[in-house]
């Protein structure tokens, strides 16, 4: 599943490469995909004639800024920012989840259409953004201007923090953590206590702060916490300058694979060489997950 790093890497791309351009029509060629509204040609009458400002990211979700063509292009935000009660009020959405194997690519319309092609967004430059993907669990929603974002992409609601959100703090992270009696890398995937990060940054952030997965919250100690907070951030920021990682379906917007996990610490090594100690990389099964650590650095 695409994680933050990977979400965010596809968001800067759409950023560069979608904005100012008028949509001019679509195509669904899977109606499910379309989470909100039910009906398909609502969906293309919402955003036929409109041009995209700009892209936010949410945890993994995706916000498009639709606006009146010939209006000047908002300055591109460079970290998520939950909407204004003004822009609710005023702006209209476009959204998308990608889920397991979703794509967003942004190719020429005359592009032979991939097998698992979902969605098909048409802009006048005779380019399109195409909705790929194999599993089809993604969805996309139009949120209409007045209307709240949550109240449509209902997930938005149950989201925590951002990690790069000045709210996540030592802190913030410790008084989350300290009356649960979960393992940590089962909290660490819970959206509730940290948007966007997943199987793979958690894996390699405890790695970096010397603690094993199955570590209880309620037994990690504050020197603890203090080591895997930067590591989150690290992880996290290091995969974004690599574009994310690919290890099975995930593309840029350009369709190019992700660079990460050529370097990654633990995840996806199960019996390579530790890149510190040289032990082997033991993999475990927590909560239905496969988490990876090494036994000698993370204790």
């Amino acid at each position: 599943m695409p994680e933050l790093p990977e979400v965010e890497t596809v968001r800067r791309g759409l950023n560069q490469l979608t904005l100012n351009q008028k949509i001019v029509g679509g195509d669904v060629l899977l109606h499910r995909t379309i989470a909100y509204p039910l009906g398909i040609e609502e969906f293309l009458a919402g955003i036929q004639g409109y041009q995209i400002a700009t892209w936010h990211r949410r945890g993994k979700y995706l916000l498009a800024e639709l606006e009146e063509v010939g209006k000047k292009g908002k300055e591109e935000r460079q970290r998520n920012i939950k909407p204004s009660p003004a822009e609710v009020s005023t702006v209209s959405y476009l959204g998308a989840h990608l889920r397991m194997t979703g794509q967003l690519l942004y190719l020429n319309r005359d592009e032979p259409l991939h097998k698992h092609t979902r969605v098909r967004i048409f802009f006048d430059c005779d380019r399109e953004l195409r909705f790929v993907d194999q599993r089809t669990f993604g969805q996309m929603w139009w949120v209409p201007a007045n209307v709240e974002v949550e109240s449509v992409m209902t997930g938005l609601a149950k989201l925590a923090v951002d990690p790069f959100s000045p709210e996540f703090t030592i802190d913030y992270l410790a008084n989350k953590l300290k009356h649960s009696r979960r393992p940590i890398k089962t909290a660490l995937l819970d959206q509730s206590n940290i948007a966007g990060l997943g199987n793979i940054y958690a894996d390699e952030a405890l790695f970096l702060s010397h603690i094993r997965p199955e570590t209880l919250c309620t037994d990690l100690k504050r020197q603890q916490i203090q080591k895997l907070h930067p590591a989150i951030i690290q992880v996290l920021t290091k995969s974004i300058e690599a574009g994310g990682t690919t290890f099975s379906n995930f593309l840029n917007v350009e369709g190019i694979n992700g660079n990460y996990g050529g370097t990654a610490w633990v995840y996806n090594r199960t019996g390579e060489p530790c890149r510190l100690c040289s032990s082997p990389i033991q993999r475990t099964r927590l909560g239905g997950r496969s988490s990876h650590f090494c036994l000698e650095c993370q204790k």
